[in-house]
């Protein structure tokens, strides 16, 4: 790093200038970039405070733009703040800032090179600017994720009664205190899940979102809501093949030369939580809804495995989830899949 510090001063507001955040779950590393070269890293708390002093501070360099990693829930407070200050902020997926690193063939890795990592794809690349999501929209998330995260502990839970249950030897105190657990978690479940409706009722445009979901067989109000938490804050001018990209459901193939040839799996470089919350609705999905099961059973035709036909038809449910939000209309399982008038 150059032996600089940042002082707004000495910055020509003629100049464009580039940062880079990287971000952690207690510490923030900045590294300001003008004219390709980088200013001393500063480091900052991972707090509501240091946000807002980062966001004075960038906010005095005209024109400046900041990237930063999703990194899970560390950086949206952040992003907010900036973003709400008037900084111009962009937040790219960690596997591109990754990839983007080995194309400068940075040999090392500490949070200052990451922070300059940043800032040069900033410098370099064009700007996509992130798009804030409403209030309500991000509480809505909220609660989805902490729903969610209950319900794996409740799993878990349930798993542990299980194995207690294998052995005899288990006392009775033992699994009255595990099921005691499990109990919990539902009523601690419920009760989110009920704030969490009644957040969406307050609030029109969740309301009809919420009717729009549930209009699919299979996708009931917990599931609706982790889905509404994890979609209605994606930027509007997302397409269909954009969501499959961020979920990361779309296709990886692997063929090289003539010798390599490797399965097509999905990509996972995406949200991993838009794949679960889709995950069991698809199956029910499957169960309930004729069309979505005749897709389902094509693709098994077809030589897909279930687990691959599975995720082919929460691809193209992710599809027209997109479209229902996009015109406003209900779930059309005849759109979905033309059942062959053979199999009617």
């Amino acid at each position: 790093m150059a032996d600089q510090q940042i002082n707004s001063a000495s910055l020509d507001t003629q100049t464009r200038i580039f940062a880079g955040v990287d971000v952690g779950s207690k510490e923030l590393v900045l590294v300001v970039r003008k004219n390709g070269k980088p200013f001393n890293p500063q480091k900052f708390s991972n707090t509501p405070a240091d946000h807002a002093r980062m966001a004075k501070k960038l906010n005095k360099l005209s024109g400046i733009i900041v990237c930063m990693e999703a990194t899970g829930s560390y950086h949206f407070d952040l992003a907010v703040a900036l973003h709400d200050a008037g900084v111009k902020v962009m937040v790219i997926n960690p596997k591109v800032s990754h990839n983007f690193a080995k194309v400068l063939m940075n040999n090392s890795k500490t949070d200052d090179v990451d922070a300059n990592t940043l800032a040069v794809y900033a410098e370099r690349m064009d700007f996509v600017p992130w798009s804030r999501p409403s209030n309500e929209k991000i509480a809505l998330r909220c609660f989805s994720r902490r729903i969610n995260a209950l319900t794996d502990q409740k799993t878990a839970a349930k798993n542990q009664l299980h194995a207690l249950s294998a052995t005899v030897e288990t006392p009775k105190a033992v699994l009255k205190d595990a099921q005691a657990a499990i109990d919990q978690l539902d009523k601690r479940i419920d009760q989110l899940t009920a704030g969490a409706l009644a957040l969406i009722e307050k609030h029109p445009e969740l309301s009809r979102a919420l009717v729009l979901f549930t209009s699919i067989k299979g996708i009931a109000n917990t599931s609706a809501i982790a889905l509404m938490g994890e979609l209605l804050i994606l930027p509007a001018d997302m397409s269909h093949r954009e969501w499959v990209k961020f979920a990361g459901l779309d296709p990886r193939a692997f063929d090289s030369g003539t010798s390599v040839h490797k399965k097509t799996r999905i990509s996972k470089a995406g949200n991993s939580q838009i794949r679960a919350a889709l995950y069991m609705p698809v199956w029910s999905a499957v169960q309930h809804d004729r069309h979505i099961k005749a897709y389902y059973q094509h693709l098994l035709e077809m030589g897909k495995l279930p687990l691959q036909a599975c995720c082919a038809v929460m691809r193209k449910l992710l599809h027209a989830i997109h479209g229902m939000l996009k015109h406003d209309k209900p779930f059309d399982n005849t759109r979905f899949y033309a059942i062959p008038s053979i199999a009617e």
